[in-house]
This record gives structure tokens, C-alpha cells and sequence, in this order.
């Protein structure tokens, strides 16, 4: 399954709200699921980012259908990034001209 890195930061609703996270985190988590995706791990980060979430997605339609609804909840906005292993990389390197 495709991979995906989520970087998240607080709204301000969410920051407000900060003490329900863990129950949201394991929402979210039961949420992706439901969709066929796998949390591959949740991590609380300081610096620019709040938090950043590795998910595992049948496709790029599954992963965009839980963060639309990810963000609709309003406590979060994000950036997603698609990841390759380097054995993905590998290969997409060998169809280079």
C-alpha cells in the first residue's frame, strides 16, 4: 500500500481543545481503518509541525477522503506527503531515459 507522512499543525480550535487529542488520535486512527488504511505511527513533535502521522492507504483517493475529513473537524490543517521505500525509489529510477 501507498505510504503518506502527514505533517499537522494546531488550529486554534485544536490547541484549545488539546487535552482530547489522545481520544481523537485513536479516532482518527479507527477512522482510517475503516477506510482500509494503517496507521503505521503518531508522533508529537516540537518545532514548526504539532504532530506527524505515518498512514498507509490503498490509494491516493483513500488517503485524500480521510484528510478532507481529517481537516473538516477543524482542529488540524495539514501537509501530506507521499512516500517511497528504496526499493520504490529503485525502481522508479530504472525508467529514467
Amino acid at each position: 500500500m501507498p505510504t503518506y507522512i502527514t505533517l499537522y499543525k494546531w488550529t486554534e480550535q485544536g490547541i484549545k481543545s488539546v487535552k482530547g487529542v489522545p481520544d481523537r488520535i485513536e479516532a482518527a486512527i479507527k477512522a482510517g481503518e475503516g477506510m482500509g488504511g494503517k496507521s503505521l505511527g503518531v508522533y508529537f513533535t516540537m518545532g514548526e509541525y504539532d504532530l506527524i502521522s505515518i498512514l498507509e492507504a490503498p490509494n491516493d483517493e483513500t488517503a485524500s477522503a480521510f484528510l478532507l475529513a481529517q481537516g473538516m473537524l477543524g482542529n488540524v490543517r495539514s501537509t501530506t506527503l507521499r512516500a517511497f521505500t528504496k526499493e520504490q525509489f529503485a525502481e522508479i529510477v530504472k525508467k529514467l531515459p
